[in-house]
């Protein structure tokens, strides 16, 4: 990787340059554009597609395409790319990861490679990590689009009932959405029944926002649709009992890094004594050292308010990386029941799998494929070697001035966070802003708790909140502001010094009583406006009258207070630990000094955090314990050397594992591939009778072969064939008829006559359309239950291969 890396930095130069190089073409165009009518500005779109089908490519169009996207935005939205933008959106065009940093404005890079892409009407998907994003962007980016006469489609969770109405998105120019929908979408088009109910059209062009926290964060991830299995309840609140009487070291080892429990010999007698057995590895018991194996991960490995939350009597499982809450998201094989009975609420079904795919080889479909992140140079070579994404670093708008402390190190975290809570005070006594990052619920609400007992007022941000991010993220640049986040804090959403005005705008209306609803923009009602009812209408003219007013108070408002903030210091970023990733530090660091602004960030650490306690050294914490006392802290390279090494030790790992998955997965790709193509043949009836007889053929030939394999004849066993052959189809074959065959290909000629002339007198009975249909619907019923069967001893599979390589 390190060879790769530097190969790869060897070439960024060229790339920035080239990017670099189409800006005074682009410029050179901004007065004829802006002199242009609205008409004829709109106009450009159908000109631009009559051009493609005269030949032209989208490169011969970018440059102009780029200039009427800039002059477009200015004038709907009110904002104009800057240069740096429109290199950024070249970047994406071209099928690069383009790094740009928070505050750059991202969003609005995207908006010029999605237009250009599609005037093709092959469709580009504009993905990123959460509902609260795809439908900002598809409204407010959406704007432009559908001003330049292009269609916009959304697709989030929940949102579309019918297949009709999502097919519609699919079909639009350009279709915004959450990458774990489209993920879905994908397998739930490959259990259809029918082709009316298949929603999307392809793979051609993507834009990912966010791509390292898509295509790294979560690519071990699979999507996962299931189904419900026997229940096996008892058996897990069985195990979780045993369990809570082992003994850590005595009747069971941990290697809390590799995430391993192994039971010992005492171990295995305890539960074999409790459970009744005589040997828990009998065949018969095999699924109890299943059991065991998953109730004892469950109890040491996952932990309440960090790995999980309960909430509404439910286990809901916390995003290591974004701290968010992933809704309807379960662990498989076991793990999740086996966390649901150790914390004693009910355990849901257990569920088989039916369709799944990992996300890496889900956009590895796409014809191209781009991204946009502020954080990805530590992930390029994974990134080229596994998407062939080149990750190119866009220049800022303006020179970065934050300022970033050194590190500070405590023996103990009860040390570190009372320093915490002391810089907070002083920070909110003189008005800066403060954003806190905590790596889990855990600690937001325990540093939180201290606050309240100091009387400092703040805001906590946890996956307990989801719902409430983007309005917290957007104020936390307020006077005196101080946000407690996990690491879900607003990627995606601005923090601007002194406040966001639309969102405190919105904030009032919400508050006077308006609904929600008649804030929405018109594409994100669920009807058009005009066939809204009438009190509907004339709610929605007042909100929007009501916003408008505010938010041009607010704007003026936001800005004296975003000075005041300036002559603090700007936003001040607080890390109360180093995550086992550069990328997230470097991501909570970047929440300050946007677009220029003054800043200021710090991490407070301690040898009790569990990177520290990982993967720290012994010299470390002796010298600590040696030079200070619990209370003080230390600025040391030797410590900054330490961590940076743990992390580079867990970053390795982890992309190893990443690799690990992605050669399993591979395998199980090309099976899907098959499968999806032979399925989609079905669902088209592509000769489904031939289809048939093929299979019909290889029916008989199989149950042949399973009688009469032996080449004496004496040896067949021709009473079990004819007997077999009964239960498929009411056959006149008798015994003796296979006897007097003189081989098994005459008798495999008998068989299949007789079965080929039921086949035939069926179909007259029931006429060739039914015939058809009936076909269909068998041939899909067969292939997805040997699929799922599949997929579930390939889940047994790759569980068997882990725990040999435990043993």
């Amino acid at each position: 990787m390190a060879i790769l890396d530097r190969i790869l930095r060897a070439g960024e130069g060229k790339k920035v340059k080239a990017l670099a190089d189409i800006l005074p073409d682009i410029n050179a165009l901004a007065a004829q554009m802006s002199a242009m009518s609205e008409a004829e500005l709109r106009g450009k779109t159908g000109e631009f597609k009559s051009r493609l089908d005269r030949g032209e490519t989208l490169e011969d169009l970018l440059i102009e395409s780029f200039a009427v996207v800039r002059e477009a935005s200015t004038r709907v939205i009110g904002q104009r790319h800057y240069d740096v933008q429109l290199m950024g959106g070249a970047a994406l065009h071209a099928g690069w990861v383009a790094e740009m940093k928070t505050g750059e404005g991202k969003t609005l890079v995207s908006t010029l490679p999605a237009y250009l892409n599609g005037l093709s009407g092959k469709g580009v998907h504009q993905i990123t990590t959460n509902d609260y994003l795809a439908q900002r962007d598809a409204e407010w980016m959406g704007q432009i689009h559908r001003w330049l006469g292009l269609s916009v489609g959304l697709v989030i969770s929940g949102r579309r009932s019918s297949s009709t109405e999502k097919r519609a998105d699919y079909a639009a120019d350009i279709t915004f959405g959450t990458n774990n929908e489209f993920g879905f979408d994908y397998l739930r088009d490959n259990m259809a029944g029918t082709l009316d109910e298949k929603v999307q059209r392809g793979f051609s062009f993507a834009i990912v926002d966010e791509v390292d926290s898509i295509l790294i964060d979560e690519a071990r991830t699979p999507l996962i649709i299931s189904g419900r299995v026997a229940d096996a309840a008892k058996l897990y609140y069985r195990f979780a009992s045993i369990v809570r009487t082992m003994v850590r070291d005595v009747d069971y080892d941990v290697e809390e890094d590799k995430r391993i429990v192994v039971p010992t010999e005492t171990g295995i007698e305890k539960v074999e004594k409790q459970l009744g057995i005589d040997n828990l590895y009998d065949e018969v018991q095999q699924n109890f050292v299943h059991q065991l194996q998953v109730a004892l991960k469950a109890s040491v490995l996952y932990h309440r308010d960090k790995d999980y939350i309960i909430q509404d009597g439910e286990v809901k499982i916390v995003d290591e990386f974004t701290g968010r809450i992933l809704e309807g998201r379960r662990w498989s094989e076991g793990i999740h029941q086996a966390v649901e009975a150790k914390e004693g609420v009910q355990i849901k079904e257990e569920n088989q799998t039916l369709a799944t795919i990992t996300l890496q080889n889900y956009f590895r479909m796409y014809e191209k494929l781009s991204g946009m992140t502020g954080t990805a140079q530590t992930e390029a070579a994974e990134l080229m070697n596994t998407y062939n994404l080149q990750v190119v670093p866009i220049p800022t708008n303006r020179e970065m001035v934050r300022v970033d402390q050194a590190d500070l190190i405590f023996k103990t975290e009860a040390a570190k966070f009372d320093a915490v809570v002391r810089d907070l005070e002083e920070r909110h006594a003189k008005g800066q802003p403060v954003l806190v990052g905590t790596i889990s619920v855990e600690k937001s609400e325990q540093l939180s708790k201290k606050l309240q007992q100091r009387g400092i007022p703040h805001e906590v941000l946890n996956a307990k909140q989801h719902t409430r991010e983007a309005m917290v993220v957007t104020q936390a640049g307020r006077l005196g502001a101080i946000t407690v986040a996990t690491n879900m804090a607003g990627r995606g959403v601005d923090i601007l010094l002194g406040g966001n005005p639309d969102g405190l705008a919105r904030q009032d209306v919400l508050k006077e009583g308006h609904s929600p609803e008649t804030l929405l923009d018109e594409f994100a009602l669920p009807v058009a406006l005009e066939m809204m009812p009438p009190d509907f209408i004339t709610a929605r003219d007042k909100a929007q009258q009501r916003y408008h007013e505010l938010l041009e108070k607010y704007i003026e408002k936001c800005k004296v207070e975003g000075d005041q903030v300036r002559a603090l210091g700007g936003l001040y970023v607080l890390g109360t630990e180093r995550h086992e990733s550069r990328r997230i530090d470097n991501q909570l660091r970047g929440r300050s000094g946007r677009q220029g602004d003054l800043g200021e960030s710090r991490f407070y650490l301690s040898l009790d955090d569990e990177l520290m306690r990982l993967f720290a050294t012994g010299a470390l914490s002796w010298v600590m314990g040696r030079a200070l006392p619990d209370d003080e802290a230390i600025e040391a390279k030797m410590v900054t050397k330490a961590i940076e090494r743990a992390q580079s030790t867990v970053e390795q790992r982890n992309g190893e594992v990443r690799k690990n998955v992605l050669k399993y997965v591979e395998v199980m790709n090309e099976q899907r591939k098959v499968i999806y193509q032979r399925r989609d043949q079905i669902l088209q009836g592509l000769d489904l009778k031939a289809a048939a007889m093929e299979y019909l053929a290889e029916a008989v030939d199989a149950l042949i072969e399973a009688h009469c394999v032996a080449e004496v004849d004496d040896e067949w066993d021709v009473s079990g064939l004819a007997l077999e052959l009964a239960t498929f189809w009411p056959t006149k074959i008798a015994a003796a008829n296979l006897a007097s065959c003189d081989s098994t290909d005459e008798m495999y000629d008998l068989v299949m006559a007789d079965a080929s002339g039921f086949y035939a007198l069926r179909e007259i009975e029931m006429g060739d359309t039914v015939m058809r249909e009936v076909e269909r619907q068998v041939m899909l019923r067969i292939i997805d239950q040997r699929w799922r069967e599949h997929l579930e001893e390939m889940d047994y599979l790759q569980e068997g291969i882990n725990l040999r390589a435990v043993g």
